[in-house]
Order: structure tokens, then sequence, then C-alpha cells
């Protein structure tokens, strides 16, 4: 049985869904882009309706990952735990990071990249904290050391970190400022021979800058 297409509006709350009216009766509603092809007169069979609430189905899914990026960037592995909780069918969530994927908008190389870059510059510490953090993203072991074969040594990593907390301990003298430091770096996953080299520099350029 067919039934034939008499209404088609904008939802008040949300313009980028329609309501879709059969036979002079709200049915349901659908995503623009899920609407697009509709206008009044339409006959839908009930295997089209049906193909039309999968599809905006899909496009639920589609808009809430796009809205989840859009805070920052995700891993695949994020935006399919997110997708889950949400209780929505692996198999639609699949299709979305297909889709994704092919638009350009998730890639763990990408990931990787941005979210080293950003500790880098704003919270430094080791390339094996580094890697935990990916890892925990559900970034590929290969991947991950693409990634880390790009960036600074690892002394250079300690070094800048060291270089944004010294100044909270310029007013202490060597055996507490060796103490805090170390302890700083070490829990910034740096070894015992980088954290005292870079201790000792930093505490070089401290003085030598006061004196």
């Amino acid at each position: 049985m067919e039934r034939r297409i008499t209404a088609l509006t904008a939802q008040q709350k949300n313009p980028n869904r329609i309501n879709v009216f059969l036979d002079g009766e709200f049915a349901f509603g659908l995503y623009r882009i899920t609407a697009a092809w509709l206008k009044i007169g339409d006959l839908l069979s009930e295997e089209r309706i049906q193909r039309l609430q999968d599809q905006d189905g899909l496009e639920l899914v589609y808009q809430r990952a796009l809205e989840f990026l859009s805070y920052r960037p995700r891993s695949e592995k994020e935006i399919r735990q997110r997708m889950t909780e949400k209780e929505h069918p692996p198999e639609v969530v699949e299709t979305v990071l297909q889709r994704l994927r092919a638009a350009g908008l998730v890639s763990d190389e990408a990931f990787a990249r941005t979210w080293t870059e950003n500790r880098v510059t704003f919270r430094p510490r080791s390339r094996r904290m580094l890697a935990a953090e990916l890892r925990q993203k559900g970034v590929e072991q290969e991947t991950i050391d693409q990634t880390l074969s790009e960036l600074p040594a690892e002394e250079s990593l300690a070094l800048e970190s060291a270089r944004k907390y010294a100044r909270r301990l310029e007013s202490l003298e060597w055996e507490a400022f060796r103490q805090k430091m170390a302890g700083h770096l070490g829990r910034k996953g740096f070894g015992y021979e980088t954290v005292a080299e870079v201790t000792r520099q930093i505490w070089q350029e401290l003085h030598d800058e006061t004196n």
C-alpha cells in the first residue's frame, strides 16, 4: 500500500529536520539531506518508507559523530566508543566511520600528529608517555612509531617541560629544586638519566640569568 506525501515542513526546534506528512497526517521526521529528493505528491511504499528511515538513522549517527568531532580531533576508537555508548548498532557505527574517512574527517594518522603536536607545545612529556596515550586512544603501533619518529629528541622534550615548570621553583635551594624538578619530569615519563641531566641544566640556566 502506498501513501502520498501531503506536506513537508521544517521542524521549529531543529530546522535541519523535515516533518513528513502522509495522507494528511504527520508520519515521521527526516534530516534535510535524507528528505532532499522528496516532494509533495510523491507516493511512498512501505519499503521506501523503511529505506528512508534507515537512511535517517545513519544520518543521525553521522551528525552525532560530527558534533563529537567539533570539540577536538578524535581517534576512530573514541568515535566508536562514543557512538556505542549512545546504543547505536555496531554496523551503523562502522558505516558512519567509513563515511567520515571518505570525507577526510577522521584519520588516526592525522589524529596522532595533532595529539603529539599539542602535547609538545603545551604539555611536553616523554615519548613513552605519548605512546601510552596514543595506544589508549586506539592508535595502531605502526602509526605511533611513525608519529614519534617526527618528534624532537627526548632530552629536548624534557627541557621544554622543565622550562615551563622551572619558574615556580626559582626561589628554592638546590636540593629542594632538584627533588621537585625530578618529580615533575618523572611524572612526565622521562627516564632517570634524562631527568638528572635536564635538572642540572635548568638549574644552571636559572642561576645564570640571576647572576
